[in-house]
């Protein structure tokens, strides 16, 4: 556990606040190809839910923010909420290291705006302003855990279908994301997205039932290197796509709405949540395998 540790402090302590560069690769060999193909064959198909109808425009967006407690870790918890008649499937989002929720708000807001309730936790030692605790990271799966059924046992509960679930992170927060599936499994979790981030400290023994995955990391990521992402979409054995941004760095496709590659991941990510929670078939075209998109979607 203390390797583990060192290691996850050595990977992320410039995490989103633009601070020293560190630079960690996943010691773990790179599969064949042979077994990589071999692996493909043997995905576990992820079923898709009855279709739902997903809003067909932009609906308008209300913000609020509540507190949770779990065994005295405060968790100030922002939640965009779309305007719509239904329930709405809903996304738990983890911010990384100096981040915050706010940080992600263009991108969150889009996601929302489309259908989407977004629960996003501010972690109480690798939020912005707190006094940065890089390996309690390996406890941000449970306290995303915890989030999710406080907010689905609460008043906002009512407006979220239950049924329709997923998890998504950037950086820390992709790692949290990814123990989610592995580690920590929350099997109320049918679909995950996985931007910037590996399986350092969570361990990639993903388990339970499948769940639909998408990866998303820049080849010029100089804090969580290329690698290591691709390792862990590797270790995946369920239906799984895995969005490449060449020349992408480590924050700029997901915080800066201004760049093309920010436009791309919103795009993407957007066909994914359709897809995987609304069952929107149409949203498949979008993730069809090209030369940056490495598709294997059941």
């Amino acid at each position: 556990m203390r390797l583990v540790a060192a290691l996850l402090a050595v990977s992320l302590l410039a995490g989103c606040s633009g601070g020293p560069v560190s630079h960690w690769v996943d010691p773990s060999p790179t599969p064949s190809a042979a077994a990589t193909t071999q692996q493909q064959s043997k995905l576990a198909a992820v079923e898709l839910p009855a279709p739902l109808a997903a809003p067909t425009g932009s609906v308008s967006v209300s913000q609020q923010e509540v507190t949770y407690t779990r065994e005295g870790r405060k968790l100030r918890t922002v939640i965009w909420m779309p305007d719509q008649p239904a329930k709405a499937p809903a996304v738990l989002f983890s911010h990384g290291l100096n981040g915050a929720p706010e940080h992600f708000a263009t991108l969150l807001r889009q996601w929302a705006s489309a259908g989407f309730v977004v629960i996003a936790p501010a972690y109480p030692n690798t939020t912005r302003g707190a006094k940065l605790d890089v390996y309690d990271v390996l406890n941000q799966p449970a306290d995303a855990s915890y989030v999710l059924g406080q907010v689905l046992a609460g008043p906002l509960g009512r407006r979220i279908d239950a049924d329709r679930l997923a998890a998504a992170g950037h950086s820390a927060g992709a790692i949290t994301t990814v123990g989610l599936f592995a580690s920590d499994r929350d099997k109320r979790l049918r679909a995950g997205i996985v931007m910037a981030g590996s399986g350092l400290g969570v361990g990639l023994d993903f388990s339970g039932t499948p769940a639909a995955m998408l990866f998303v990391h820049g080849t010029a990521d100089p804090l969580v290197s290329y690698a290591s992402g691709k390792a862990a979409y590797e270790a995946v054995p369920w239906s799984k796509a895995m969005l490449t941004i060449p020349g992408g760095d480590h924050n700029d496709p997901y915080l800066s709405p201004g760049s093309a590659s920010f436009q791309t991941v919103s795009t993407a990510t957007l066909a994914f949540l359709r897809l995987e929670l609304y069952g929107d078939q149409a949203a498949r075209r979008s993730l069809e395998p090209t030369s940056d998109l490495d598709s294997h979607l059941t």
